[in-house]
């Protein structure tokens, strides 16, 4: 790849996985992102150009929501519309986390050291963003249409299992995660069922009353 003509949207997502595999040795920060320049062929000066923080000492957040990006961008190249099609709402979600656990796959150390930056009281709420556009992605690529409450309580749920499965993933020393998979079955299969049982109940609720969930939701996605 030519990186000469890229934008620093475009650098910072080069650079992420590289920027992941040197965090395993280095940690998220500076010796991270001159280890990712010398893999790319880069002089550092261009690469801290990227993400200026971490020449003070900081930055830490903004290397890890360009990798989360990265892999949003490598499932949605990956798992084209088409591709998931022939698939059950439950294959899907299944289809796309899979791919974002073998995408960091021999990871797991840049994986934890991030997961422990994320977890700090003044990342909580850049940590949540990253979940939800994460889970956002999955949900669209799925073929949600979702315009009233159901469509924040699928990103919040899919976020919920996404991150406790990382926390599975991470520590898993089972044979090819065979616990990760398992694990994230038996999440899936739970909120399949509660969905099941939801929209069962909402069948049968009257729904000729005007709702403002709904109201704004079809703003927010108009009809075609």
């Amino acid at each position: 790849m030519d990186h000469a003509d890229l934008t620093l949207d475009e650098l910072r997502l080069a650079l992420a996985p590289e920027i992941a595999a040197a965090a395993a040795f280095d940690g998220w920060g500076l010796a991270a992102v001159d280890a990712a320049a010398e893999r790319l062929g880069l002089s550092p000066e261009v690469a801290r150009l990227a993400f200026p923080e971490a020449a003070r000492g900081g930055g830490a957040m903004a290397m890890i929501a360009a990798w989360v990006a990265h892999i949003d961008a490598a499932m949605v190249q990956a798992l084209p519309a088409e591709t998931l099609a022939a698939l059950s709402i439950r294959q899907r979600i299944r289809q796309m986390v899979q791919f974002r656990l073998d995408a960091i796959r021999s990871a797991e150390e840049a994986l934890r050291r991030a997961l422990a930056i994320m977890a700090m009281p003044q990342n909580l709420r850049a940590s949540l963003v990253l979940g939800w556009r994460s889970a956002d992605a999955m949900w669209r690529l799925a073929g949600d249409t979702a315009t009233d409450l159901n469509h924040y309580s699928k990103r919040a749920t899919l976020a919920a299992i996404y991150a406790a499965t990382l926390l599975a993933f991470v520590d898993d020393t089972s044979e090819d995660k065979a616990e990760t998979r398992a694990f994230l079955d038996r999440r899936i299969d739970g909120v399949m069922r509660f969905e099941k049982a939801k929209a069962g109940l909402a069948r049968r609720a009257d729904m000729d009353f005007f709702s403002p969930a709904r109201f704004l939701g079809r703003l927010r996605y108009p009809a075609r």
